[in-house]
């Protein structure tokens, strides 16, 4: 059976984002055209669709190391400040859009919260078993993954 583990990073997260655009519980908010994704970034992102891509990135994360927390996915998120002349600082990425698109996917039902934080429902599990199924099938040099 294939899984999450299988198959390249940047095709399941283009394929699952995709996906979360014909979903009607996913839906990018209004302030997401302003935003930055955290303070380390010195503009906002110019993908249009970037909501659906980060929802995308962190349901594959939660899968992968769930049970994780908000503050586990900031850290994952985040990256070098650039201070000019001073050394960089590590800064974590943006709260707010890791909590509202933890709060989608738990709308939509494919995460839920537990004690240690959250963790991927087995709809979830099943929705992105079946989408590393298509991508493995429809890419014969995806063997050697």
């Amino acid at each position: 059976m294939t899984t999450v583990f299988d198959v390249p990073a940047d095709l399941l997260i283009k394929k699952v984002a995709e996906e979360f655009k014909n979903n009607d519980k996913i839906n990018s908010p209004a302030w997401s055209n302003f935003v930055k994704t955290g303070v380390h970034k010195e503009r906002k992102p110019e993908d249009v669709d970037w909501w659906y891509t980060r929802c995308a990135s962190i349901i594959r994360r939660v899968y992968m190391d769930g049970p994780v927390g908000v503050m586990s996915l900031r850290t994952f998120y985040g990256g070098k400040k650039d201070r000019g002349v001073t050394p960089e600082v590590f800064r974590r990425g943006s709260g707010a859009i890791v909590r509202n698109a933890l709060h989608q996917l738990e709308d939509a039902g494919y995460v839920e919260k537990v004690v240690g934080g959250r963790v991927v429902t087995p709809a979830g599990r099943s929705f992105l078993d079946k989408i590393s199924a298509e991508i493995i099938k429809d890419i014969p040099n995806l063997a050697k993954y």
